[in-house]
């Protein structure tokens, strides 16, 4: 029924209508105008969205923060309500703007199920929107990635390549363990494919599965076979980069390939496919700068590395190509220098010919004199893994190495500093130090600390005399300065303890050094006051050797002088004080009297001993005290107490069991020290931890007894805690005494100490002796651990001199393709041997590098020794945490 207007009223319609219904309309033209009306009401809709190039537009032209949330924000809320409209014209539209909104960092979840909507849709534009959309707002987290196995199934089937490639890269982005097993299957048979496309990706996406999921290997392999004998390059290189996944993931899928390398020539392929590309003319399709395919000859380069690795035949057969490759390749540009790079690597990794290896650190030594940064760093880093491969090929670059040392690039300055360490030997000891110690001198702050420890260990492996030695160690006391760590004190302290011949000359030294303002070398003034401490009465009534420079008409008084101005300095540590008021305690024994009872330099000792007697440092203040008794009512046993001490013996830690790690560099296993290495005796977090549980725990169950050749490996898992019961709690361990916090009143001579700190380091941790060791010819070794790419092996030792040490080269090397950080090595015995540890070469494990570390085993002849490791570090999967019991030591006869 139409409506009825009462006294003809038309004013309650719109104005567009009120010019039609009139009274001169009759009802046939309402009618048609009223629904004229209704049809193009109900035709309305929503304003079309706003296009993604403007979105980008609109939040680039927001001047602060807030304004592009608010542009975000609002955009946000316009796409939620148009989602709620099931039939949304725009849904490709508003997932594209979407998409870059998470891109910025905002919530974008709420458009997860618009996604799947999208991939179910026939339409290949809406398809690969939401592909992509479901690649960056889906993860295995998500109960929607359950939704989209079955789109994923049904896309791998489709008719349409490009259908199936966006399923295939989809599914290798996200797919979940349960979704790779699903669908594997599928991805084997696409791997078959006639077409090239098809292919490619299905073999990518088997890369990303393996990955994910290594059981799942199996099922690929015979589907690699063929990939090989491809010649489109797309579809080789990513069959050799899933070959070349799975060699590195599956030590048994590697001794297959290597099987198949014999009977059906993987190698020899590889290497024809490789020479092909070398000698191939110009290709338009597959040319960068000038070389044909870099990306598949790196790639090819990389598998023939590990296919090589410990392998003689493989190696033999790659050894031409690889020189061949070394010498044709183009080296005026970065893609050149890339497969050079690669080339290195694997001369290195094989067992290559020794002409063939001096070619490649030639290459690296050409690399050093390129003016890119990067390509020095790399070369740099690549002979310091290689260094120990061939040491002499790489000596021949020594200079250029050491031109390196001035380069204004603080990363290119630290690998010429460890790889001017590593090549460090008794011949060109004299020359390094040299350049070591001009660098040491204007080095930033942040390499001081290492390299100062660095030439101190190799002054001592290396000294051609002790007199060179003490020199050197001043020289780096005098340049490194406060940066100097405690190793470095300790060292210099226990070699002038030791040489009595250059007692003279090493007091007289370090007494001009302390007559400067030695404010910034805080260790330096410790050592010199120690030395004069114990040696005061060389430095006055003693002879003097010829070559060094003897104080001219110095008195006890000038001496006492001195020590006060180091006394009293505000810029003197505790440390450094207590160091020179013991000093001082000891000269009081050390100057002569004459015929006058009570000198005046005797009387100004002892005031200054006495002011300390109420100093606000409770140290100091108690060795105040102390040592003003020894002037009263102890006056009898001072000069016992206050005695020389006898000659240190080389620094070795006390304490058994494990030593805590240290970074340090490299120690070479085949050269050793003329006389011992100092170790750097502050144990780390996790010894400290261990340490006080050996120190305060019975842990003296018997070990179980195993057959002698095995060796049991179980995982443990992670646990946050520092504890090592489960490490120590299967052996009959020796219980080693921890580090005292307060001085130890067992002797006369620890009571004064100059700091609790200083009384283990000084009095006992520096004890050694001259031991050098003599290989045995053909030393046994034994591989300890072998898992995931990290090999351990124990090289033994009996030195000549001293049938009672076990010497154990521990190497661990890395065959895998990525690093391995945070490598830390834990070890225990029994309790019927002593066990030292000493610092390892470096915690982090490159790629085909190796770390070395020395562990030291007395009274090797008690019975058979067991040991247990724990081996911890930071893969490619994750933090490791392995356990292993080695109770298959073989007797080594001392020849």
């Amino acid at each position: 029924m139409w409506p009825y207007y009462e006294n003809d009223d038309w004013s309650i319609l719109p104005p567009e209508l009120n010019r039609r219904f009139n009274p001169a309309f009759n009802m046939a033209s309402i009618k048609q105008a009223i629904n004229e009306a209704v049809e193009r009401v109900s035709t309305v809709r929503m304003p079309a969205p706003t296009r993604l190039r403007d979105l980008i537009r609109q939040i680039r032209a927001a001047r602060t923060a807030a304004e592009e949330r608010t542009v975000v924000n609002k955009e946000c809320a316009y796409i939620r309500s148009t989602f709620r409209e099931e039939d949304s014209v725009w849904r490709c539209r508003n997932i594209a703007k979407l998409l870059y909104i998470h891109m910025l960092g905002y919530p974008a979840h709420f458009g997860q199920l618009e996604c799947l909507k999208l991939i179910a849709s026939p339409r290949f534009t809406d398809k690969r929107i939401g592909y992509l959309g479901a690649m960056l707002l889906l993860d295995e987290r998500q109960d929607v990635h359950l939704l989209i196995t079955n789109c994923l199934k049904n896309d791998l089937n489709s008719s349409t390549q490009f259908v199936i490639g966006l399923a295939l890269c989809t599914l290798g982005a996200i797919a979940s363990p349960e979704m790779a097993r699903d669908l594997a299957a599928e991805v084997e048979r696409l791997m078959k494919s006639p077409n090239a496309y098809i292919r490619k990706k299905a073999a990518l996406c088997a890369f990303r599965i393996i990955r994910r999921v290594p059981e799942l290997m199996e099922m690929f392999l015979p589907a690699t076979r063929s990939l090989l004998t491809e010649k489109n390059h797309g579809v080789l290189i990513t069959g050799v980069t899933l070959i070349t996944e799975m060699c590195e993931n599956s030590v048994d899928t590697l001794n297959h390939f290597k099987k198949e390398c014999g009977h059906r020539e993987i190698v020899p392929n590889l290497v024809r496919i490789l020479k092909n590309l070398i000698l191939a003319g110009y290709s338009p399709e597959h040319d960068v700068s000038g070389v044909s395919d870099p990306f598949l000859q790196v790639k090819i380069l990389r598998l023939l590395r590990i296919l090589g690795h410990n392998d003689v035949d493989a190696s033999e057969a790659m050894n031409d190509i690889l020189a061949q490759v070394a010498t044709n390749t183009e080296t005026s540009k970065n893609v050149g220098n890339t497969i050079l790079y690669e080339t290195v690597l694997s001369i290195m990794d094989i067992k290559s010919e020794s002409g063939l290896r001096v070619l490649a650190v030639n290459i690296l030594g050409r690399f050093l004199l390129n003016n890119d940064k990067n390509i020095r760093y790399v070369a740099l880093n690549t002979l310091l893994k290689t260094v120990y491969v061939d040491t002499s090929a790489v000596q021949r670059h020594r200079s250029t190495i050491l031109e390196c040392l001035k380069d204004p690039d603080v990363s290119i300055r630290r690998r010429a500093m460890e790889l001017s360490f590593a090549l460090v030997n008794s011949n060109n000891i004299r020359n390094m130090m040299k350049e070591l110690l001009l660098f040491l001198e204007r080095a930033d702050p942040e390499f001081k600390a290492q390299c100062s420890s660095n030439i101190v260990m190799s002054a001592e492996r290396f000294a051609p005399n002790k007199r060179w030695h003490l020199e050197t160690l001043f020289k780096v006391l005098i340049a490194a300065g406060n940066y100097v760590r405690d190793d470095v004190v300790a060292c210099t302290i226990q070699l002038i303890s030791e040489t009595q011949s250059q007692q003279a000359y090493a007091v007289s030294a370090l007494w001009r050094a302390l007559e400067k303002d030695t404010s910034d070398k805080q260790p330096l003034t410790q050592v010199a006051t120690w030395c004069i401490g114990e040696y005061g009465d060389l430095l006055l009534y003693g002879p003097h050797p010829e070559d060094a420079d003897a104080p001219v008409d110095l008195t006890e008084e000038d001496v006492i002088d001195v020590y006060q101005k180091l006394l009293w300095s505000p810029q003197n540590t505790i440390v450094t004080k207590q160091y020179t008021l013991l000093s001082l305690m000891k000269l009081s024994t050390r100057f002569q009297k004459g015929n006058d009872t009570l000198p005046p330099f005797f009387r100004k000792i002892r005031q200054i001993v006495d002011t300390f007697g109420s100093n606000l440092n409770i140290e100091l203040q108690q060795r105040g005290i102390e040592f003003s008794q020894l002037f009263r009512k102890y006056e009898h046993m001072r000069p016992a107490l206050l005695e020389r001490m006898p000659p240190m013996e080389t620094a070795r830690p006390q304490a058994n069991g494990i030593i805590g790690m240290v970074n340090g560099e490299p120690e070479s296993v085949e050269e050793k020290p003329s006389y011992s290495e100092p170790v750097n005796t502050a144990p780390s977090s996790d010894s400290s931890a261990l340490l006080d549980l050996l120190g305060s725990s019975d842990l003296s169950s018997p070990v179980s007894t195993a057959p002698a050749s095995n060796i049991s490996v179980t995982s443990t898992p992670i646990t946050n805690n520092n504890d090592l019961l489960d490490l120590l709690g299967g052996l009959d361990l020796s219980t080693p005494t921890p580090t005292p916090t307060v001085p130890q009143q067992q002797s006369p001579q620890r009571i004064f100490s100059p700091t609790s700190t200083s009384n283990y380091l000084v009095d006992g941790l520096l004890n050694s002796s001259s031991m050098p060791i003599q290989s045995v010819p053909e030393a046994p070794s034994m591989i300890v651990y072998d898992k995931q790419g990290l090999k351990i092996t124990f090289r033994l030792e009996r030195p000549m001199d001293n049938p009672d040490l076990l010497v154990i080269n521990m190497v661990a090397n890395n065959s895998g393709l990525m690093e391995i950080t945070d490598f830390l090595l834990q070890a225990a015995v029994q309790k019927t041997f002593q066990l030292t540890m000493l610092s390892p070469s470096s915690t982090l494990l490159p790629s085909s590098g190796q770390i070395t570390q020395v562990l030291k085993v007395n009274n090797i002849n008690r019975g058979a020794l067991k040991m247990r490791l724990r081996i911890s570090y930071k893969g490619p999967t994750g933090v490791v945490l392995e356990q292993v019991d080695v109770n298959n030591f073989p007797q080594i006869t001392v020849q």
